[in-house]
């Protein structure tokens, strides 16, 4: 089992680089195997809504989204971690997820992260997280994924990586989304032994509130 941490920070080893570092340390003690996905700090587009993801299979421009991708299917389980700009997620973060689930629900009928344990992480320097937190996890539920909880909002307070350490309550919720999610991955891996199939998802309806789309 392997849980990919996705670091959506343009600063490959800042705050939000050593918050994952806490989750990925407890997935390899409970057995996880981990790999870390760095979003980089090349400008990304955003989506542009063209829908020709449904008929590529991926998004039209080329990088580091569909990169992401055909890691998305091989992996278990997922970690995406993003810094707060402007009291919400950064303009980079939103532009990967935006393009990243888009081209997935229109090319691949959510076969990549249909019912995979997910977790978000927002790092600050002071606010913001809760709205950011809030942006994940609309990703997450509209691809039917299993939000992971930890015992608090999942969200770390520092203004350089050496700060994470103090934010104690901010480690644990981290530490927390770890040992939670390798219970989920372990629960999944025990219902496959035994023959559960996954729940059947029947076609699917869009309407903008008057008419069927």
């Amino acid at each position: 089992m392997i849980v990919e941490l996705v670091n959506g920070s343009p600063h490959k080893n800042g705050s939000t680089s050593a918050a994952l570092a806490e989750v990925e340390r407890v997935l390899q003690e409970q057995g996880i195997e981990t790999h870390v996905f760095w979003v980089g700090a090349r400008p990304l587009p955003g989506c542009l809504g063209c829908g020709k993801c449904a008929r590529l299979g991926k998004c039209i421009v080329d990088d580091k989204v569909n990169e992401f991708r055909e890691l998305a299917w091989k992996a278990d389980g997922f970690v995406f971690g993003s810094p707060v700009h402007y009291a919400a997620l950064s303009g980079h973060m939103k532009s990967f997820m935006d393009r990243l689930f888009f081209s997935e629900f229109q090319g691949n009928q959510n076969r990549a992260f249909r019912l995979k344990p997910v977790a978000g992480v927002a790092v600050a320097r002071r606010t913001g997280t809760a709205t950011a937190f809030s942006q994940l996890n609309k990703y997450f539920s509209i691809q039917e994924m299993l939000i992971v909880c930890s015992r608090y909002w999942n969200d770390v307070f520092a203004l350089t990586p050496a700060d994470v350490p103090e934010d104690r309550e901010g480690l644990m919720n981290m530490r927390v989304i770890a040992r939670n999610m390798a219970w989920v991955l372990r629960g999944q891996d025990a219902a496959r032994k035994a023959g559960i199939p996954l729940p059947e998802t029947g076609p699917a309806v869009f309407t903008h509130f008057t008419r069927q789309g």
